[in-house]
């Protein structure tokens, strides 16, 4: 398909992450110590930019890389086969492109399995709802579970309740959308706040603002001092199907099977490549994305479209013969989905050497089109009105 017919590219996402770049570039025919002081830097870098612009519009690498990775290879679930694949072929992939220091950085990786599933509402109009557990949850009994719904629409409706209510039942969070931030909460913290009052399982509104009976899946976390109940994720429809019943005064029995289970660590890895810098190759700006994925899916919004743009803009200020000041480093992290591991892990392998990074993009929203970015700087806080932009571009 050609650029033209795409309205949401991978080149885009590109064009953000070279653009943030731009400052940290020099020609491959200037020196630094030959020219004159800069008038400042549009005027500096105009050509250099314009070449870039111009080049990443049309280039169709990330677009071939992500057709690859998502079609041939697929989903990428921490700990699977598949990612293991992904990451051997991104490997080979950034040493055939040119690019310097390619490795494999060794993680160690949570390995979630989710095994077979399914709800079913037993009364009082028996049917099949569409569900997916959320990742590292823990599985139901083979048996399964089958109790009656408590349904809620926030936390302090649930603590309200009390553990007389909610003993023995499955607590349904039919909360509001409120944007992801506010309902995302209900998926990670739903499942303990519901097993301190005795909950034997949860369910959770998909954080999603619109639905098609697609269920919406993502990590759950237990706190240490209360049991661990299943989790899964429910529909917008069935969400607020929930809601009417409990508005009718109805009680709503379910049957919840799941087989998740966690099996020990597996051996993973970040991908490394690199552009190693001309004047300060000691000094590091990373471009990101997570190279994980859900296990079902393709991975390609989340997070195979940002990968492989941030991987492409190196590619292509090496294919144009420029080399920037700083080392330019690509990060394909693991496990960013159910652990976050390959973040640890990289930052653990720096050591005290964490100052020689001066700059890290990461992108995880997929490539679509950009809205603008977010910036923050280590030990400074926005909130208190320090000169965020200044002193990041006096960093450059």
């Amino acid at each position: 398909m050609p650029p033209s017919q795409r309205p949401f590219s991978t080149s885009r996402s590109m064009l953000v992450a070279l653009a943030l770049s731009v400052p940290l570039l020099v020609p491959s025919t200037l020196r630094a110590e030959d020219a004159e002081p800069p008038a400042d830097l549009a005027t500096t870098y105009r050509e250099t930019a314009g070449r870039i612009l111009g080049q990443a519009l049309v280039d169709e690498g990330a677009w071939e890389r992500l057709t690859y990775l998502t079609t041939v290879i697929g989903n990428r679930l921490s700990g699977s086969p598949q990612l293991d694949q992904a990451i051997d072929w991104a490997v080979a992939g950034m040493k055939e492109d040119g690019l310097e220091n390619v490795r494999k950085q060794p993680v160690m990786v949570p390995h979630w399995v989710r095994g077979e599933e399914s709800l079913e509402i037993v009364s009082p109009s028996p049917r099949e709802m569409h569900m997916i557990g959320l990742g590292r949850s823990v599985g139901t009994p083979p048996q399964g579970i089958t109790a009656p719904v408590v349904v809620v629409e926030s936390f302090d409706e649930l603590e309200a309740l009390g553990r007389e209510a909610v003993e023995g039942k499955i607590v349904a969070y039919a909360v509001p959308w409120v944007g992801y931030g506010g309902t995302v909460r209900y998926r990670g913290a739903g499942a303990s706040r519901a097993a301190k009052l005795g909950a034997v399982a949860a369910l959770v509104r998909s954080a999603t603002g619109l639905a098609l009976a697609t269920p919406h899946t993502g990590a759950l976390r237990y706190d240490e001092d209360v049991p661990q109940i299943p989790a899964a994720a429910i529909t917008v429809e069935d969400a607020e199907w929930l809601k009417r019943m409990k508005a009718l005064g109805r009680e709503v029995t379910v049957h919840l099977t799941m087989g998740a289970h966690t099996l020990s660590d597996a051996p993973s890895g970040n991908v490394i490549g690199e552009i190693v810098g001309s004047e300060r190759p000691d000094e590091v700006v990373v471009l990101s994305g997570h190279f994980d994925s859900w296990d079902v899916g393709q991975g390609a919004h989340d997070d195979g479209a940002s990968c492989m743009a941030a991987w492409r803009a190196l590619v292509l200020l090496h294919d144009l013969g420029l080399r920037p000041r700083r080392t330019l480093r690509v990060v394909l992290w693991t496990n960013e989905e159910n652990g976050l591991a390959g973040g640890r892990a990289y930052r653990e392998a720096l050591g005290d050497d964490v100052g020689t990074h001066v700059a890290a993009i990461e992108m995880d929203e997929g490539a679509e089109r950009p809205t603008g970015f977010g910036l923050g700087l280590a030990g400074l806080d926005p909130e208190a009105g320090d000169p965020i932009f200044d002193k990041a571009l006096a960093r450059l």
